[in-house]
């Protein structure tokens, strides 16, 4: 099996620090390393933690017309202003079906010339294929020889700026190529774990030596896909496949934020993307059902598919949990999932069943741990 799964270029490295190696979106991945999960998490919300993402699709847009007509282009395939962003910046998206439903959630940047695109792994073949299917006139280039590397936590800017010191002027959401001892750098200061941090793409034959570079420093450890997984859901963000998919709008899962005013009723670009229809009369009525934190009681986390009920007993399941785990930082279990908009409020408490038992549960904030981006 394993030999059927493909390798980023830090596979060896993975292999060399003793990380336990899994199947994920077709890729062999590290898990956990020998801290383990836990000691992981905690490391990184303390210190920093070094992330291989180079599974993810990297993707440049450019058309014959320069930014501003690669970004209207993309405009037809998002609900997100693309033309509204500056040089330089980067902005979360989502392209959705005729129905309003989200086929993949992404990132956006506006470098210059061109867009540049980061999708998730499971989708990327599907994401480049919808590009090209959907931007006509312009050119989607799939980035095939570079590796991403994230690089996460409140020590991360210090450690990083030592090798590239340009990135300790940078803001949340702010991109930057840069030069660097391993050859011209893809910076943005971002990251999918609620922490200050930065995603580096690096040639693939100057990756290694990139992370062995940042894991000598210090304050860096490696972080596999078991704590990158609790830090998401402890900054309450979503994990394609899981919380959001083709059958969720972006104003179920509670993304309506991302939907700048000028794509909305009355605004400059109103609609011209797919399920415009759905998701504009959503964001102005509501939608039946919303993305929610979910607090159970006790320590036994409340995994996904858990059902939820109105009540202690009786009654038709109202809704479902999406992602469920043990929280480090929080110190107890923690979930998301989808309930009426009715059931929605923050305090509802409600019931999930586990092992054949009702459990309470209670509609919590999102997310479980503040935010730490540098604005």
């Amino acid at each position: 099996m394993t030999d059927a799964l493909r390798q980023t270029p830090l596979h060896d490295l993975h292999v060399e620090l003793g990380a336990k190696m899994v199947p994920f979106a077709g890729y062999d991945m590290p898990v956990q390393y020998t801290l383990g999960v836990m000691k992981e998490h905690l490391h990184c919300r303390a210190a920093a933690g070094l992330f291989d993402v180079s599974h993810m699709g990297q993707v440049i847009v450019r058309a014959p017309g320069g930014y501003d007509e690669a970004a209207r282009a993309m405009e037809g395939l998002v609900p997100v202003s693309v033309l509204g962003l500056a040089e330089g910046r980067q902005r979360y998206a989502m392209f959705t079906n005729d129905q309003g439903g989200i086929l993949d959630d992404l990132m956006l940047a506006n470098r210059d010339d061109h867009l540049f695109v980061v999708v998730n792994a499971a989708c990327k073949k599907a994401d480049i294929a919808h590009m090209r299917a959907g931007l006509p006139g312009c050119e989607v280039e799939e980035i095939t020889d570079r590796a991403l590397l994230a690089l996460q936590g409140p020590q991360a800017e210090a450690v990083l700026a030592r090798l590239v010191p340009g990135v300790a002027g940078m803001r949340f959401m702010d991109v930057a190529v840069m030069e660097s001892p391993f050859g011209e750098l893809w910076i943005s200061r971002s990251g999918y774990t609620g922490e200050d941090g930065y995603e580096v793409s690096v040639t693939a034959d100057q990756a290694e030596g990139l992370a062995r570079a940042l894991l000598a420093e210090e304050e860096v450890e490696p972080i596999g896909l078991g704590a990158r997984d609790s830090l998401r859901l402890e900054g309450g963000l979503c994990l394609y496949g899981h919380d959001i998919d083709e059958s969720t709008t972006p104003v179920e899962a509670a993304l309506s934020w991302a939907i700048q005013k000028t794509r909305r009723k009355g605004g400059e670009r109103e609609g011209g993307f797919p399920g415009a229809d759905v998701i504009l009369d959503q964001l102005e009525n509501g939608a039946p059902r919303r993305r929610v934190g979910l607090r159970p009681e006790g320590r036994a986390p409340m995994r996904e598919g858990t059902e939820i009920y109105a009540g202690p007993e009786g009654g038709a399941p109202i809704g479902a949990v999406t992602s469920g785990a043990f929280g480090p930082t929080i110190g107890g279990p923690m979930s998301m999932g989808y309930v009426p908009g009715d059931q929605a409020a923050e305090g509802t408490k409600l019931f999930g069943e586990v092992r054949g038992k009702r459990q309470p549960v209670t509609v919590a904030a999102l997310p479980f741990t503040p935010a730490n981006f540098k604005r």
